[in-house]
């Protein structure tokens, strides 16, 4: 019974923190109901008997991919990505339904709703949650666990190559300093070198 009422606790927390963090119009806290539902998805991972990937989930998403996150919000011009969205949001509406359509397909024609699988329920009694991961990671799922790295890797590359590219631009723009003549130029005319006035 009270695993029941917590599912429902953890289960409601999702979808209200879920929904916040999708339609609130400020980008902070969106981010904020992202944490939230954040943890309350690693207490639907406890009621599973799943600790590490609960605790997984708490270290990982949210802690180093909402830090992320909000790094990458302090460098958004909220106006402009507020006007970016609500612009966008048939688009995303009508791909939502596609994919939800597509996880109910997928759902009732295929074997999730089954039993659990042998492996899944009474190896991991036996060995442990974490080392029964680690084995499945290291036997079964060797060569996905090693292209979802190299994806990574590759991602990380772009991404400074990306960022040095950009650095290189900013340091081959010529300085050009204000000179005396800028400065008589501005209180003759009242005007700056935009044409703007001063």
């Amino acid at each position: 019974m009270a695993a029941q009422l917590l599912f429902f606790y953890f289960s409601g927390m999702i979808l209200i923190s879920a929904g916040a963090a999708v339609a609130s119009r400020n980008l902070i806290y969106s981010a904020l109901a992202l944490l939230i539902t954040f943890i309350h998805v690693a207490g639907i991972y406890i009621l599973l008997n799943a600790e590490f990937i609960a605790a997984v989930q708490i270290i990982v998403y949210a802690g180093a991919i909402l830090v992320l996150y909000l790094f990458v919000l302090m460098l958004f011009n909220p106006e402009a990505e507020r006007r970016y969205q609500h612009g966008q949001w048939p688009i995303g509406l009508f791909l939502s339904l596609v994919i939800l359509g597509l996880m109910l397909f997928a759902m009732f024609r295929s074997e999730i709703l089954g039993p659990a699988g042998h492996f899944t329920v009474m190896e991991a009694r036996r060995i442990g949650h974490t080392q029964a991961i680690g084995l499945a990671l290291l036997t079964d799922f060797v060569f996905p666990f090693e292209m979802a790295s190299f994806i990574l890797l590759v991602a990380m590359i772009g991404a400074i190559v990306l960022a040095g590219r950009g650095t290189a631009r900013h340091r081959s723009l010529p300085l050009r300093r204000p000179s005396v003549m800028d400065a008589h130029a501005v209180l003759e005319t009242g005007l700056d070198e935009k044409g703007e006035a001063v």
